[in-house]
């Protein structure tokens, strides 16, 4: 796939694109979160970008919504599927689904669309998908205490490529690798030539680093599921309460999870965690311990009576002895007690093992001092040996995770992928089992038993989604066009909820979706032409350009469908008959299916020059003054209007007065005035 022949690609989001793992993938499946991961594309462009990429792969020319309205009823059915998602990327992956004239991408849908209606959406998995996320990558990985090291120019960009986590020094020999060593913890030469050099220090040879970055920088695989550890998690309880299948194995990646800090540290692990406390509170247990010395020797002191004879006072004062000859004489056995009670201490607090206990007691030395004090290189050593004893268990622990977690990335990865297309799924058919929704049956031009024929639309029991009202509110509505039929009716009958019912389900269809009703037959059309009503006669302009619009269906509209709601509102009456009518015929002759809501319908099957089709929507009678009506159009009717059902009743009850009081109403008009205007009707 040539990523800058999508339509709103060019060549920097190309590059952008381009380093994905599989942009290809991404963008045939729609997969706006894959898509969204390459830099600077957001959700929102990346369900742009998937969409340009699908119509791409089926040929697909757009422009199926051929009118503002059709278009209004795309993104207002879109909001009641996107209404249903839990997720973000759920909303998002729905943007990619839109109605195409192409059999085969309607048909790819739909098989998507047949397996998600069997989905349960129960309120347990709902709760689940709450958590899950798209997954982030981690960012830039550093690694300060490992270097890589090379005496060959080449092998220096290439470690710098591929494992842009360390740093990588260059030089000539053995004595360069000893140098490196005093500054790193860790240094890993990647020559060949280097293998069996002994050097102090922990130095490695790895020729074979650059093909095993995980085993080298195990902080690269840690980073990626540390960064995401809370939405595998979510993903994880979303397998389990839906009870997906998968190719990962759960558990393990559970308990990989578990043994990970947030920050990419290893955690869980007792040895690691004395090391780290120990290495932390390293000053502060010395400092402690140095009281407790102090402490207890300054008591002794104080307790004990120190008698020297002169002989030996002169003695000790001409050698130039000070008070740490007197507590190594007189008080040598309490200094050697504080001293012990000190190194026990520090021993204890540090919970030190017995290699590091050894260590730690030479912080305070056998030779009376007072105060006691530290012996700084005792400490550093100790330091040293804790740190190093630290990140050698660190390394391993994280070497070992690793290992375990990154045969694993792209399961995982997989896993959360289906967690977020389950709520698309779940969303779609949440839609369907609120809305009574149905798979419709195509009848495809390219079938070899004929192709179209008569199909226009046959609807039997739809609802429309667009009417603000309970589904148990709305009236079924059984109707079905060939060609090209006018739809008549009382005023707030219902046509034009009719007309939204025939786009709504026209839309839903050829975006592969179920479609509000018992049960739907149709044929494939190449794009939608749905005028609204206009409010109020238009300009000579717009009247022109309305004019133009029609004309250019009228040459190439065989594949149309076109639902036009009171046209007659563009100019006068009488002109409106006249244009309607013209229209009419062409579209007949044209092959299109249409279906025109008017109050005109009886002048316009006059002025045209065949037999127009012209349904109706009839209205029973008025209830206290309200009407009430047949919501399904009655083919082959032309239904009565509100004025001639009140001229009816006004007669009728005329009528019954008159019978009653043998002349009529007293004071009101006679009988035979609303019997004269009914007549006008017929």
């Amino acid at each position: 796939m040539d990523l800058e022949e999508i339509p709103g690609v060019g060549a920097k989001t190309a590059r952008a694109l381009s380093e994905l793992d599989d942009p290809e993938r991404a963008l045939r499946a729609g997969d706006v979160a894959a898509i969204a991961r390459a830099p600077g594309i957001s959700q929102g462009r990346a369900a742009r970008i998937a969409r340009g990429a699908i119509r791409m792969e089926h040929d697909d020319p757009g422009g199926f919504l051929a009118t503002d309205r059709a278009r209004e009823v795309y993104r207002e059915v879109l909001a009641l599927l996107k209404e249903r998602t839990v997720t973000d990327y759920a909303a998002q992956r729905l943007e990619t689904i839109y109605p195409s004239p192409r059999r085969s991408r309607i048909e790819e849908v739909r098989e998507f669309a047949s397996e998600a209606v069997d989905r349960d959406p129960d309120p347990a998995v709902l709760e689940a998908l709450e958590d899950v996320e798209p997954l982030a990558e981690p960012g830039d990985v550093r690694v300060r205490e490992r270097c890589l090291a090379t005496a060959d120019a080449e092998r220096y960009s290439e470690a710098r490529e591929a494992i842009p986590e360390l740093s990588v020094e260059v030089v000539e020999d053995a004595q360069g690798l000893a140098e490196l060593a005093r500054g790193y913890s860790t240094v890993i030469a990647i020559d060949e030539s280097f293998s069996g050099v002994t050097i102090e220090g922990d130095v490695r040879v790895r020729p074979d680093a650059l093909e095993t970055p995980a085993e080298i920088v195990p902080e690269r695989p840690l980073a990626f599921f540390a960064r995401n550890r809370d939405r595998l998690r979510a993903a994880i309880e979303v397998h389990r309460t839906a009870a997906l299948a998968s190719d990962c194995d759960l558990e393990a990646l559970e308990s990989g999870l578990e043994r990970l800090d947030s920050d990419g540290t290893v955690a869980g692990d007792d040895e690691l965690d004395r090391l780290t406390r120990a290495v932390d509170d390293l000053d502060a247990a010395v400092g402690t311990a140095e009281s407790v010395a102090n402490d207890q020797l300054r008591e002794a002191i104080r307790e004990e009576d120190v008698t020297i004879e002169g002989s030996d006072l002169l003695s000790l004062v001409e050698r130039g002895a000070g008070v740490d000859s007197l507590l190594s004489r007189e008080l040598a056995d309490e200094y050697a007690a504080a001293v012990e009670a000190a190194r026990e201490h520090l021993i204890e607090a540090l919970d030190l093992d017995q290699g590091e206990a050894e260590i730690a007691r030479r912080i305070f030395g056998d030779e009376p001092t007072f105060p006691v004090e530290r012996d700084e290189d005792a400490l550093s050593r100790l330091r040293d040996e804790l740190t190093a004893a630290k990140e050698r268990r660190a390394g391993r622990l994280k070497r070992d995770l690793a290992a375990d977690l990154a045969d694993q990335r792209t399961a995982a990865e997989r896993l959360v992928r289906d967690a977020l297309e389950l709520d698309v799924e779940l969303a779609v058919a949440r839609f369907a089992d609120e809305f009574a929704c149905t798979m419709p049956t195509f009848v495809w031009p390219d079938d070899a038993d004929g192709g179209d024929g008569d199909v226009g639309f046959a609807i039997e029991g739809g609802r429309s989604p667009l009417l603000d009202e309970p589904l148990e509110a709305i009236d079924p509505v059984d109707y079905a066009v060939s060609g090209v039929a006018l739809l008549s009716g009382v005023n707030s009958g219902g046509k034009t909820s009719t007309l939204d019912l025939v786009a709504s389900v026209v839309v839903l269809a050829h975006m592969g979706l179920p479609v509000p009703a018992e049960d739907v037959r149709l044929r494939r059309f190449d794009d939608l032409h749905y005028h609204a009503k206009t409010q109020g006669t238009l300009d000579a302009g717009a009247f022109e350009s309305t004019v133009r619009e029609f004309a250019d269906l009228a040459q190439g509209g065989e594949g149309s469908l076109v639902l036009v709601d009171e046209l007659e509102s563009i100019t006068e009456p009488g002109a409106s008959a006249k244009i309607i009518a013209g229209i009419l015929e062409a579209l007949e002759e044209n092959g299109a299916t249409a279906v025109f809501v008017s109050h005109l319908a009886d002048e316009i099957r006059e002025m045209a020059d065949y037999e127009v089709t012209v349904d109706g929507i009839e209205a029973v009678g008025l209830v206290d003054g309200e009407l009430e009506v047949n919501r399904s159009p009655v083919k082959n009717h032309l239904a009565r209007s509100t004025p001639e059902l009140i001229v009816e009743k006004l007669a009728t009850e005329a009528g019954d007065g008159e019978a009653r009081a043998n002349g009529g109403t007293p004071g009101g008009p006679e009988p035979g005035f609303y019997e004269r205007l009914l007549e006008k009707f017929e």
